[in-house]
């Protein structure tokens, strides 16, 4: 059954209905792409959409829905009571699509009895109760948002939905946490270090309890919370969306100086380092993790070939087992403690969000004037930025500029590449293959148009703060944030640099709707906006009065 509704009660109560009901549920997210919210609705069948009124107009796809925003009291008549249980262990309860190598997502399903095991280790591990409030904050088309929805109210701990966007928003965040005495809440590392940024962080001492999963960790990062929130734990968890959200857990310590391990299995599941030869790996020899038990996915919806090659029969379980294939790099330390150590693929992942590269080749490819594509990650001045090497009849910026509309006909904008460089032939090792070493670094300077200099006084600070936020030279008033290779974490630093530099208070969504300098300006100076000013949202309202209940 899909589920297309913007963050909200809606959502809570949808996602619920659809698992009591026996069913398995397909997070739609309402802002994905229309070509591919409609392959995920057509691939994964659903023949039943719940959604919101302002929704049906934007769905590509007619299925039978029905919308939990409807006015009146259109459920009297139903019974209360709680219906029969229909579900079986090996059921479905929701299949999640990531990005996929071959130019489309791939659905991942798993089970009711690999996710009771997750959500049954994480209470027996960190014990919630009727004191605690968890924050949902995660986007529901990502699996962590699944243990942020139903963790709490399989435990009678209160569930608090943030507003949409307010994820991205460390202002936001720490308003939340603080008005609704927030003790759970879960970062990926790239937005928690946005959210150490804000200078109230202390002040968030409701905390018990931060839970960091979706990259690596840095230690310094890790050193940073555990001295500005002293009273809350630091947990580091991983797991791929083929394993039931997390598969593996460290609780962060002062001693993790140099690097952060990912730690040991989860109750229940098991991992191994093996070498090509499916052999177990030396202590401190990095090779790739694989991971088995009743955690693991059923496999890929409608994708039986790339089931059976990331699902592998098990070499050390004479129970016919199954082990998935990571892809990822990792090694052991003392006393069976896991760390991790990259990727052996093509598959990036970039502020925690998981990105095929041969997805974006195969969209590039499609493109009439594209010949051959590589898009690689490469290190820009404001961190990780996805560069797309072409060979193309023609070049330039009108065709970049076509391609960039092109591409987020079909991707999201996460996966739209900063860079565009062009060349006459791909360069080739002696063996004939792609020699990625050889491909040339982006030039920066071609991500801005023609310069417009600042003039005005305000011009000329907000130039040098978005320069300095940006890490670029210089900023022209008919630049763009995105195009010089801004994103949503860098935004909330943009708006944090303004309201500390300027005294200004401008809303975050701003700087999305109005991207290129002079256009942001103009917009903030002619509204008068103000964070504080936008009152109370009905979402914020509901949660107040729940709360007083």
């Amino acid at each position: 059954m899909g589920i297309c509704v913007e963050r909200s009660v809606d959502m809570v109560i949808g996602l619920l209905a659809i698992i009591k009901a026996g069913g398995a549920y397909v997070p739609l997210d309402p802002d994905y792409p229309e070509d591919r919210l409609a392959y995920m609705m057509q691939d994964s069948g659903v023949g039943l959409l719940l959604t919101q009124s302002a929704l049906l107009q934007r769905l590509p796809v007619q299925v039978q829905s029905l919308c939990l925003d409807q006015e009146g009291d259109w459920l009297a008549g139903y019974s209360t009571a709680n219906p029969e249980n229909l579900s079986h262990p090996l059921n479905l309860a929701y299949v999640i699509y990531t990005s996929g190598s071959t130019g489309k997502p791939k659905g991942a399903g798993n089970s009711h009895r690999a996710l009771v095991n997750r959500l049954h280790w994480m209470q027996k591990a960190y014990a919630l109760d009727g004191s605690d409030t968890i924050l949902q904050k995660t986007p529901f088309s990502f699996d962590v948002s699944v243990w942020e929805f139903f963790w709490p109210l399989m435990t009678g701990a209160r569930l608090a939905v943030a507003l949409p966007g307010d994820h991205r928003d460390p202002e936001r965040l720490v308003q939340t946490i603080r008005e609704h005495q927030v003790t759970t809440l879960h970062f990926v590392p790239s937005m928690l270090q946005a959210f150490l940024t804000h200078p109230q962080v202390e002040s968030c001492n409701s905390l018990r309890r931060v839970v960091c999963s979706g990259e690596a960790l840095p230690a310094e990062l890790a050193g940073q919370v555990l001295k500005r929130l002293p009273q809350a734990g630091l947990f580091n968890l991983y797991g791929p969306t083929e394993a039931a959200i997390d598969f593996t857990h460290w609780t962060c310590t002062p001693d993790d100086v140099l690097s952060v391990p990912i730690g040991r299995p989860i109750v229940n599941l098991k991992t191994h380092i093996l070498d090509d030869g499916l052999l177990p790996a030396a202590q401190g020899v990095a090779a790739e993790l694989y991971l088995g038990g009743i955690g693991l996915a059923r496999g890929y919806h409608n994708r039986a070939a790339l089931t059976a090659e990331r699902f592998v029969p098990d070499p050390f379980d004479e129970q016919g087992g199954r082990l998935y294939r990571t892809g990822d790099l990792a090694r052991y330390r003392d006393e069976g403690v896991i760390e991790y150590a990259g990727r052996i693929d093509h598959q990036v992942k970039i502020r925690g969000l998981r990105i095929e590269l041969g997805e974006i080749e195969a969209s590039l490819l499609e493109h009439e004037n594209v010949q051959e594509a590589v898009v690689v990650d490469v290190d820009g001045p404001s961190g990780k930025q996805l560069a797309a090497y072409l060979v193309a009849e023609h070049s330039g910026d009108n065709l970049r500029d076509a391609l960039k509309v092109y591409l987020k006909e079909t991707l999201p904008d996460y996966m739209v590449p900063t860079h565009f460089v062009w060349l006459a032939s791909m360069p080739l090792s002696a063996n004939g293959k792609l020699d990625r070493k050889a491909l040339p670094t982006p030039d920066a300077s071609q991500l801005q148009r023609q310069y417009v200099a600042p003039s005005t006084e305000q011009e000329q600070q907000m130039a040098a703060i978005w320069a300095d936020v940006l890490k670029v030279e210089r900023v022209g008033l008919s630049d763009d944030f995105f195009e010089l290779g801004g994103h949503s974490l860098l935004a909330t630093q943009l708006i944090s640099r303004i309201h500390t530099g300027l005294g200004i208070d401008i809303p975050l969504r701003l700087i999305f709707e109005k991207p290129q300098l002079n256009e942001f300006i103009q917009a903030f100076a002619s509204s008068g906006l103000s964070l504080t000013e936008d009152g109370l949202s009905d979402i914020e309202k509901m949660m107040n009065e729940m709360a007083g209940i």
